[in-house]
């Protein structure tokens, strides 16, 4: 006999409690302002603009720190989206999701212009994906997503599992 699909009300709210749950762990994700879109299995982070994120007046444009910690965030979140996914449909909860976050071992980032001042989005694509080891290539773009503003590769050591 097979199991009755639950409710699709009940598979949202398990999913953006998780996703609530990843990104409550991170203070500095609430101070930067970002928030993530998710469509199914896939995240999108979204980087709103604001005053305080620009690094030179000047042009304007935004700060390269925080460039690259949003896409190090998105990277971060997504690789633990991707991990916790299997759990979470079955399921099961992620309440101690925070603490289990994957430690950045080294992050590289290439800045391909200036991130002018204008909302800005991430992916993260999971190139590998261990028991210890992850490495994430990320891009961010503003209006076009097929021109980039900057993008990264990052390699992170995974929590270890109970």
């Amino acid at each position: 006999m097979s199991r009755r699909p639950e409710p699709v009300q009940v598979v949202k709210q398990r999913r953006d409690a998780a996703l609530e749950a990843l990104i409550d762990g991170v203070p500095y994700i609430k101070f930067l302002g970002i928030r993530f879109d998710r469509r199914g299995d896939e995240l999108t982070g979204v980087l709103p603009y604001a005053d305080m994120l620009i690094g030179n007046p000047a042009l304007p444009a935004i700060h390269g720190g925080v460039t690259a910690a949003f896409l190090e965030v998105t990277s971060i979140i997504s690789l633990s989206w991707f991990t916790q996914w299997d759990a979470l449909e079955a399921g099961e909860g992620v309440e101690d999701a925070p603490r289990r976050l994957p430690k950045t071992i080294d992050f590289t980032v290439d800045y391909l212009r200036s991130g002018l001042p204008r909302d800005a989005y991430a992916r993260a694509r999971i190139t590998r994906s261990g028991r210890r080891y992850a490495s994430v290539h990320a891009e961010g773009w503003q209006d076009n997503s097929a021109r980039p503003f900057a993008q990264a590769t990052g390699h992170f050591l995974m929590p270890q599992r109970d």
